[in-house]
């Protein structure tokens, strides 16, 4: 058998390190030379090893100031080093070709686990006093619509791109809520619990249209 190179041996420790969390999104990582010491190669196999994550856009290197985790996988990685997520207009669009599938998925097969679970999703919203709980407990709500479709797949395709996804949220929520919006929610999920695909599907894209809407016009909010 063929011996993995020693720089592909390193760049997968790095790796494991961001998937795993040890190295958290948007957290500086240690220095070239703490790492060779820490594995025990030279800096030059470190410096290749970082290289080679930076150009799959999971890493930043900045002049003066180190290296920093920017994605936790290669798609959305490759969203924002080649800044393909830079327009939220975008960005809401393909959430809600996703959740709109998915959705409609979760309508023919309704659960009572996934339906407990994107209730208290809701009421995690609506307990949360500060924003980044807030952001947290609605994403909760919109990848428990995913989890609730039981495609796999479809699962995937949205963990992958995840980080992208939630920086949407994060842009378009408001504290206190706008009440059209939390009724959107509300009907996509009472849509799902009757077992009805359709409006499940359209719920779903008219949640996003009414959060695209109150983006451009935040001071429509009541």
């Amino acid at each position: 058998m063929r011996q993995v190179p020693l720089v592909l041996q390193v760049s997968e420790r790095f790796r494991a390190q961001i998937e795993s969390g040890a190295w958290p999104r948007g957290s500086r990582i240690p220095g070239e030379n703490q790492l060779a010491t820490e594995l025990g190669v030279s800096r030059g196999t470190v410096r290749e090893a970082l290289r080679s994550l930076s150009l799959t856009g999971l890493l930043e290197p900045r002049v003066g100031d180190g290296t920093y985790v920017r994605a936790t996988n290669e798609i959305s990685g490759v969203l924002v080093r080649d800044e393909l997520s830079a327009s939220l207009t975008h960005v809401l669009d393909a959430r809600a070709g996703i959740e709109a599938a998915a959705a409609r998925l979760a309508a023919q097969r309704p659960s009572s686990d996934s339906l407990a679970a994107l209730s208290a999703a809701l009421e995690s919203r609506a307990r949360a006093d500060d924003l980044d709980a807030f952001v947290a407990a609605d994403a909760e709500f919109h990848r428990g619509v995913v989890v609730a479709s039981g495609n796999p797949l479809l699962l995937r395709l949205y963990d992958a791109i995840a980080e992208v996804l939630t920086e949407s949220i994060h842009q378009t929520a408001t504290m206190p809520e706008d009440h059209r919006i939390l009724d959107a929610h509300v009907d996509v999920l009472e849509a799902i619990r009757a077992g009805d695909p359709e409006a499940a599907s359209q719920a779903s894209y008219a949640l996003i249209e009414t959060i695209k809407q109150e983006a451009k016009d935040p001071a429509s909010s009541t």
